[in-house]
């Protein structure tokens, strides 16, 4: 043990609150010039001294301290477990940076602490998968915001799965999942029909990038745990979409039909029809033409390797209430155009684990 800091112990005891103060941060001054340095009986020390010094200090004095021993590699445990539990103003330095903190200790206060707490061990270098299921599981959208924008940031599999059941209807999240570099490919894509453009956009631009063995893995990993609300099935649906796919089976149903489709009073023809041709489930096709989603059904009319015509005559459909009209349609022209068949297709077979789903619904 130093000999500074057995005279320090000695002058502990001394009452006045300023020099207890001052006592406090000459101890604190003395073990950051070594703190790799002590171990064992004199770690224990410190902790003893620093705690009982710190009990009854104001926050500011507390913050102080925290702020130093944060940037330790080795600390006295007890002393900083009760600073990653106190006011978050004394508690932030100590949670988003020490290293000396274990799973166990981050568990803790994820588990008992408020959402002050919960962001910054969100900004930590590193975030276990433990800890961040919790975080999820508690935290509000600020906080898993936080959280997933931090690629430090390890998520499992089931904790990907809640964040995207979670986003499914809460916008603000919606952006940072999309963007996360490490989500799922088939979790990105339950997210396609409730962002906007230009999210959607960002999720093709990756499905365009996938290898076909990696859509396949990411498919075997899906649980279909989708929960857009797609509405439900129609009375007619079973008698008009057996005899669509018998149509479809005989080599019937072709893109002249589909077209006669588009403008029969039944809509439950046109939606049977493009869902067989796209190879996409009903509900899906039912969601793109009610909510009018037209780069949705671009793809879906890219799949089934429609022309542009087709596509932009059921375009103007759904734009006829519309202004600009006429423009609107010549820009989801160029679109169509643009999209690969390639692309579009490995979006449909995102898009085909709905079918599940649906059916079960």
């Amino acid at each position: 043990m130093s000999v500074t800091l057995t005279h320090l112990i000695e002058l502990a005891q001394e009452p006045s609150s300023a020099k207890r103060r001052e006592l406090l941060r000459q101890v604190t001054n003395v073990f950051m010039s070594h703190p790799e340095e002590i171990a064992g009986p004199e770690m224990a020390l410190y902790d003893e001294v620093m705690s009982q010094l710190s009990s009854e200090m104001e926050i500011v004095v507390r913050a102080e301290i925290a702020q130093k021993l944060s940037q330790a590699k080795a600390a006295p445990l007890g002393l900083l477990r009760r600073l990653a539990s106190d006011d978050i103003s004394v508690a932030e330095p100590i949670l988003t940076r020490s290293k000396a903190l274990t799973e166990n200790d981050l568990l803790h206060v994820v588990q008992t602490q408020g959402q002050g707490h919960l962001r910054a061990v969100s900004q930590r270098e590193e975030v276990p998968e433990s800890v961040s299921g919790v975080i999820v599981e508690r935290g509000d959208d600020t906080t898993v915001n936080t959280l997933l924008r931090n690629e430090g940031a390890r998520l499992s599999r089931a904790t990907n799965e809640a964040v995207v059941q979670r986003a499914q209807t809460s916008p603000a999240l919606h952006d940072a999942v999309v963007n996360r570099k490490d989500m799922p490919a088939d979790l990105m894509n339950d997210m396609y029909f409730v962002v906007e453009a230009r999210l959607r956009e960002r999720i093709m631009q990756e499905n365009a990038k996938l290898d076909p063995a990696v859509i396949e893995q990411a498919l075997s990993k899906s649980r279909n745990t989708v929960a857009i609300a797609n509405g439900s099935f129609p009375a007619d649906y079973e008698k008009i979409c057996a005899e669509v796919e018998a149509l479809s089976a005989n080599q019937k149903l072709t893109p002249a039909l589909l077209a006669k489709y588009m403008r029969d009073p039944n809509p439950t023809w046109f939606l049977c029809a493009l869902a067989t041709m796209a190879d996409i489930d009903f509900l899906t096709a039912k969601h793109v033409v009610e909510k009018r989603e037209i780069d949705a059904l671009a793809i879906a009319c890219k799949a089934a390797d429609l022309d542009k015509a087709l596509f932009l005559t059921y375009a103007m459909i759904m734009l006829a209430t519309q202004e600009n009209a006429m423009g609107r349609a010549s820009e989801y022209g160029r679109l169509y155009e643009a999209l690969p068949k390639e692309t579009a297709m490995r979006t449909i077979r995102f898009w085909r684990m709905r079918r599940a789903e649906g059916h079960a619904a």
